[in-house]
């Protein structure tokens, strides 16, 4: 096999079906692999921590791909299944375990995230019927419901409320789970790390593997002319409702494990301006593209910090003022993250996955422009 592809030669159907048919992309795999696993030795717990909220917000992001980049269908309801995913995980642990245990069996951390998934793909698949005779701005309005109707829940339920110090709070406060050599994953972020970068190469796995499957094809077939799909016998209304099961179960995965990597959670780290975060996400990083969800949610987590680091340069070369800085900064951080998705929208749709697919085709064309 050659280093770079220029057609397609398979002739078997094993090489058709491989992920990386040529050298260089097994290569570029390598170094990838070669990066992540050096990172945590040569980084500060700043630096670890910042690369476990883009690990969280990249599986958030993969599940809202798959719903919205495949199946076409607008959710606006990221923030409310992300809440579900979490709560359901803390819950989980935090009642059945202690003096006020409520569960009548101790259900480990690692079960907590699992079931914390599959319950948010329940969730999911009821706020998915509407999809059913709603299309557009309607199912985005529609979706909406749910972040409304999951924030009233959780403000208003009592079980949901947690206690510190045995004073009643709006929190739920999180019991630490002890990872491989007694490290707590709440609290050493390497520890973390490690587990964060396995469950996303099995979500990347796993959402790479389904739309190379017959479901996966039914999901865009659906985004790209629905009557079309439903002539050829695609059931529409059983696809939209999986589409919604399986995006809101990646999602919950993403709210579990927000819950595991904090000592406690409120419905404040859950609220409609991170469901649209979260869109921008898929926006900027490439709508229909695994590896955009990953690039969108890296942009996005790193953002903020790089507008920081750079207010602190203008403050040490005492163009502005320290006091001064810390009131302009959120406007800044808003205005450059409203700014980047007008940008992408009128000059790369595609996202940065796109600008990255340009580079290398540059690079493999060189020196020809075509």
């Amino acid at each position: 096999m050659s280093a770079t592809q220029s057609g397609v030669y398979h002739e078997t159907y094993a090489e058709d079906m491989q992920f990386r048919p040529t050298s260089m992309q097994r290569w570029r795999m390598l170094l990838v692999v070669a990066l992540v696993v050096i990172f945590p030795f040569l980084a500060g717990d700043f630096e670890i921590r910042l690369a476990n909220q883009v690990i969280i917000a990249a599986i958030g992001a993969l599940g809202l791909n798959i719903l919205v980049g495949y199946t076409g269908q607008i959710s606006l309801g990221q923030g409310a299944f992300l809440a579900v995913g979490a709560y359901a995980s803390g819950m989980l642990i935090a009642y059945s375990t202690g003096e006020d245990a409520k569960i009548p069996f101790e259900v480990p951390w690692w079960a907590s995230i699992v079931l914390a998934s599959f319950i948010t793909a329940f969730v999911g698949a009821i706020f998915g019927i509407p999809s059913l005779r709603l299309k557009g701005l309607y199912l985005a309005v529609a979706t909406l419901a749910a972040q409304q109707v999951v924030g009233w829940i959780i403000i208003n339920w009592d079980p949901i409320d947690g206690n510190i110090d045995g004073e009643a709070t709006d929190a739920l406060n999180i019991p630490d789970a002890h990872f491989f050599f007694g490290s707590r994953i709440n609290h050493d972020e390497k520890a973390f790390y490690a587990l964060g970068v396995v469950v996303l190469f099995l979500c990347i796995l796993a959402v790479a593997n389904l739309f190379r499957s017959h479901i996966g094809r039914a999901f865009i077939a659906v985004r790209d002319q629905d009557i079309a799909a439903s002539v050829m016998g695609v059931n529409i209304f059983q696809y939209k409702v999986l589409a919604f099961a399986t995006s809101s179960f990646f999602v919950g995965l993403a709210g579990a494990l927000t819950a595991q990597h904090s000592n406690s959670i409120s419905f404040e780290r859950f609220t409609f301006s991170v469901s649209i975060t979260y869109l921008a996400m898929i926006i900027i990083g490439g709508l229909g593209s695994i590896s955009g969800s990953i690039y969108g949610a890296a942009f996005i987590v790193l953002l903020p910090e790089v507008l920081r680091r750079v207010g602190n340069l203008v403050v040490g070369l005492d163009v502005i003022s320290s006091d001064t800085l810390n009131e302009i900064l959120p406007f800044m951080r808003e205005g450059a993250f409203g700014l980047t998705i007008v940008l992408t929208l009128m000059f790369e749709p595609e996202g940065i996955a796109k600008l990255w697919r340009d580079i290398k085709d540059y690079f493999r064309l060189f020196p020809f422009s075509y």
